[in-house]
């Protein structure tokens, strides 16, 4: 039996993104290499990150394929000036139109690097750093298309879990296991709906991309499937790769979302995110503390609007 393409299960199979050029995190394996290899069968310039250049190399050669330009750029995102390092490389050589913040894991173990929770270094640091650095890009699409950048930042149902403590994270405290990734993951939803609030040229939106057993993070999980679906709403045993990749390319592609904004998706619906996702205060501290601990420069950070 035929396994639909994430374009396909997307219903955007017919959305030509010949002119655009979509900038997918952590994209060298698993859902971000099939969000990456959809988003290029859709005609657009796919930028390929992540650590290992052989995966990247290979990844850029699979986009060829299917006649799709590509480029592979490396940076460790347990590194935060290697990320501010990787947005400057960016910037000075392309326009992105689309950046689809997929890079993350589950760390059981993660410890702490350069004084800071690895887990939401790596989860949710980095891919705030790394936005914030393109976001005068991703700002420009309006003008270069007509309708505004997008930021997609793959988040999970696990931050339905999630308690930020930011006292702990001031301090470095480590994290690690569940508590860490759920935080992580709620810290996701939290800056995509900040983000909303603090642009109208960009669009930030997040989602849940599905539960993949037999992926490396499920390996990582160190008690059962069923166990995690408990205690996160997770439905086990329902995607492939390909079919997890899907919401990320719709929200990446889809013209009926193109003014879509501060919003979670499921399956590629948006859904209700949990409650403590909608705490403002929360949003507006951790963003603030985010952009400190970052060292974005302070011309880069979005203010809200004023009343």
């Amino acid at each position: 039996m035929h396994e639909r393409l994430p374009e396909e299960r997307a219903g955007v199979a017919d959305v030509d993104l010949s002119d655009r050029t979509v900038f997918v995190t952590g994209s060298t394996s698993g859902i971000g290499r099939e969000t990456a290899l959809a988003l290029g069968r859709l005609g657009a310039t796919v930028l390929v990150h992540g650590r290992d250049r052989e995966k990247g190399r290979a990844t850029v050669d699979a986009l060829s394929e299917t006649g799709a330009t590509a480029s592979f750029y490396a940076a460790d995102f347990a590194d935060l000036d290697a990320v501010r390092e990787l947005a400057a490389r960016v910037r000075a050589a392309h326009s992105v139109d689309v950046l689809v913040n997929n890079a993350g894991g589950y760390f059981p173990r993660s410890g702490t690097v350069g004084g800071l929770d690895y887990t939401f270094v790596v989860n949710h640091f980095a891919p705030f750093a790394l936005t914030l650095g393109l976001l005068d890009d991703l700002g420009g699409a309006s003008r270069r298309h007509g309708t505004p950048g997008r930021v997609v930042t793959v988040s999970s149902e696990a931050h339905r879990g999630g308690r930020i403590d930011l006292n702990r994270l001031r301090a470095g405290d480590s994290f690690g296991g569940w508590s860490g990734y759920s935080a992580s993951k709620l810290a996701n939803v939290l800056f995509a709906f900040e983000l909303a609030r603090r642009v109208d040229d960009t669009t930030s939106n997040c989602l849940h991309p599905g539960v993949v057993p037999g992926s490396g993070f499920f390996r990582a999980v160190p008690f059962p499937l069923e166990a995690a679906s408990g205690l996160f709403g997770l439905v086990p045993g329902v995607d492939t790769v390909r079919e997890a990749a899907a919401t990320s390319v719709y929200l990446a592609a889809a013209p009926e979302v193109a003014d879509t904004t501060g919003a979670y998706f499921d399956d590629c619906a948006e859904r209700r995110a949990a409650r403590t996702a909608s705490d403002r205060g929360l949003a507006r501290r951790l963003f603030e503390f985010s952009a400190e601990v970052t060292g974005v420069p302070g011309d880069r950070v979005p203010t809200l609007p004023t009343d």
